[in-house]
């Protein structure tokens, strides 16, 4: 049996990509975001999950795509970024799949108008390309430490 990697899709516009499943907490449907005042420009908000504010980031602004507004199918993915727990807006989530390493091939320079610093790969699955991406490389390290400094976002 040949080594795999096993990550959970998601889709954003018509492009799919695909995240190591140890990266994630938690895939949660969209819900009600609270808009913070002086907050980065890429952070959607907070949410109240379970007791604990997570911030939110849109991971279409991020990648400078247009920002639509929520479907029943946008999910919230929830991953650790440095010391924080934010959550990723995502147009939806797909399934789990297991890629084996043999299909994974290094990212060309840019791909979906995505910089390459948090691209991992891109499998290929049947006729399926699925960019690969690092969920902790997506915020910058200027981008971590504004997050970092938000009011009402704490560790």
């Amino acid at each position: 049996m040949s080594e795999s990697v096993q990550v959970a899709t998601f889709h954003l516009g018509s492009e799919e990509y695909g995240v190591d499943i140890s990266q994630i907490q938690e895939i949660i449907r969209m819900v009600e975001i609270t808009r913070v005042p002086r907050t980065p420009d890429f952070m959607e908000g907070v949410i109240n999950l379970r007791g604990q504010l997570i911030p939110i980031i849109d991971l279409r602004a991020r990648f400078g795509m247009e920002r639509i507004s929520p479907t029943k199918s946008t999910r919230i993915i929830v991953t650790d970024i440095g010391t924080k727990r934010v959550g990723i807006i995502v147009d939806s989530a797909s399934e789990v799949l297991h890629i084996p390493i043999e299909a994974i091939e290094q990212a060309p320079e840019m791909i979906a108008g995505i910089a390459t610093d948090y691209l991992q790969g891109v499998g290929k699955v049947g006729d399926r390309l699925i960019i690969l991406l690092d969920l902790t490389m997506v915020i910058s390290g200027a981008q971590r430490h504004e997050l970092e400094e938000t009011p009402l976002v704490s560790s």
